[in-house]
């Protein structure tokens, strides 16, 4: 399909702004993919799209958090593994099963997301020994949210946030560093599946891919300096704003009713 220069040059900018979100709290996916469906790009290769400029914002991440000592890689590839199974499983299944169950449980997880962290302590660094093993940890929290993503998707980064401060004991900043390694696993996995089936759009999948490297470079940056003076409110914003908009898409007569 055509996409005019106008309109690239839009979706790179709207790519920029979701990096940067995605860097600090997930969810700019709420951007990206709502944005390539009102270019006309078609549902599937929408999400294929939006796969593969995701890859290139959370790589940013990434490497930003791997470069400046934050993470380092030898010590989370157990999760690094079973994530990446997780979602190439997820893939393969989202082309076979219906996702009208799982949808509908997202909007309230996410809020639940929210409430936790508007009201849970802060955290930091060494605050107490994680509740379970690396090995349970990896298996259960890689394995399992890895496949959401590539079965579904919006919200992942707030998921694997939440479980890392909760179940891990980890300060939100180590939180968000290991979140972004395994968001661009999970991303990888289930790009790789979707380029198999030929369904990313080259061109606009790498204008915008561009953008969010850019844009996930700043939002890292801003992790590290700010911490979780800006990480928490912009988790709780995020989840809460995709948990409205998926009620919104479900349960439209909701709003009619009370507008």
């Amino acid at each position: 399909m055509e996409i005019s220069l106008e309109i690239l040059g839009i979706l790179f900018l709207v790519a920029c702004v979701a990096g940067f979100i995605d860097a600090m709290a997930g969810g700019g996916g709420m951007l990206t993919v709502p944005a390539l469906l009102a270019a006309g790009v078609p549902p599937t290769q929408a999400l294929a799209t939006n796969k593969l400029q995701g890859t290139f914002g959370s790589f940013s991440a990434s490497w930003y958090f791997v470069r400046n000592g934050i993470i380092k890689l030898s010590e989370i590839k157990v999760y690094i593994f079973w994530t990446f199974i997780g979602a190439a499983v997820g893939a393969e299944l989202v082309q076979v099963i219906d996702v009208d169950v799982l949808t509908s449980l997202i909007p309230g997880l996410l809020i639940a997301i929210s409430l936790y962290f508007l009201f849970a302590p802060k955290t930091h660094v060494h605050e107490g020994k994680p509740k379970y093993s690396d090995a349970v940890l990896a298996f259960f929290v890689g394995g399992g949210v890895g496949f959401y993503d590539g079965f579904f998707g919006p919200g992942t980064g707030s998921i694997f946030t939440v479980c890392f401060v909760a179940l891990a004991n980890m300060s939100i900043v180590d939180a968000t560093a290991r979140t972004k390694v395994l968001n661009f696993t999970s991303n990888l996995a289930a790009l790789l599946f979707f380029i198999l089936a030929g369904l990313p759009i080259w061109k606009v999948g790498l204008t915008m891919a561009l953008g969010n490297f850019l844009g996930a470079r700043v939002g890292a940056k801003m992790v590290v300096t700010k911490g979780s003076k800006w990480i928490r409110p912009m988790v709780i914003v995020m989840s809460m704003l995709i948990a409205g908009k998926l009620l919104w898409e479900q349960h439209p007569q909701w709003w009619q009713s009370i507008f």
